[in-house]
């Protein structure tokens, strides 16, 4: 089972959310949430698999709500799913620089919704990744003075470098097995890797190193 915490501070919002999700034979709502305090407290005790989080509340926002959930004690596996009424949103990307591991626009369809859920709760890819590379691209590029490569980088191989390049272009495992014509088991061995040397939690916040290292230029399609 998929235990999800929903946050939004519009009453109907949540209700609808949780009615829908709640409705799943893989999934149960563990706790429903107005503000971002709620969130930590609710959280804190209820230990969700996914956080379904609103970005833009009174008090405590999204951004740092998400940014305590995830630094709870045991909160290692916690996966947060950012909802924004906009595509392209800078509180998206800070939402994405502490940890949030994908977002959706609220206006998705209920099926859109619940299987961004599972996907994120599987932590296997990014979502809409199309839009998520766009709005990243374009916020290192205002923010970034010049690339700044972490130490890490050096210790990946040529192949891991390949892989994280593929990954910041939004391909699936899959995609990227036929992509360097290898297995698909060969792929999550070197994406495990990867997120063990950088001391990366999942696929969204590869994708921002990679931005905000210069390993993928802003504006170049990192899948080519």
């Amino acid at each position: 089972m998929i235990n999800v915490l929903i946050v939004d501070d519009q009453t109907i919002v949540r209700a609808g959310f949780a009615a829908l999700l709640a409705a799943q034979d893989d999934i149960t709502v563990v706790g429903e949430a107005g503000d971002g305090r709620e969130a930590v407290a609710i959280a804190s005790r209820s230990r969700p698999d996914v956080v379904v989080m609103d970005i833009r509340m009174p008090g405590m926002d999204g951004i740092e709500a998400t940014r305590r959930i995830l630094a709870l004690p045991g909160a290692e596996n916690v996966r947060v799913l950012v909802l924004t009424t906009f595509d392209v949103d800078e509180y998206v990307y800070d939402a994405l620089a502490v940890g949030a591991s994908g977002f959706l626009l609220k206006d998705a369809t209920a099926d859109e919704l619940v299987s961004a859920v599972r996907v994120v709760a599987r932590g296997d890819s990014l979502l809409a990744p199309q839009v998520t590379g766009r709005l990243i691209r374009e916020f290192t590029k205002q923010r970034r003075n010049r690339p700044q490569a972490p130490a890490e980088l050096a210790t990946l191989t040529a192949r891991e470098t390949e892989v994280l390049v593929l990954i910041a272009g939004g391909l699936s495992n899959g995609e990227i097995a036929q992509r360097l014509v290898v297995s698909e088991h060969t792929v999550k061995t070197h994406v495990a890797r990867v997120f063990t040397k950088l001391g990366l939690r999942d696929r969204a916040q590869a994708v921002m190193l990679a931005y905000e290292s210069g390993v993928v230029v802003p504006g170049e399609n990192a899948a080519n």
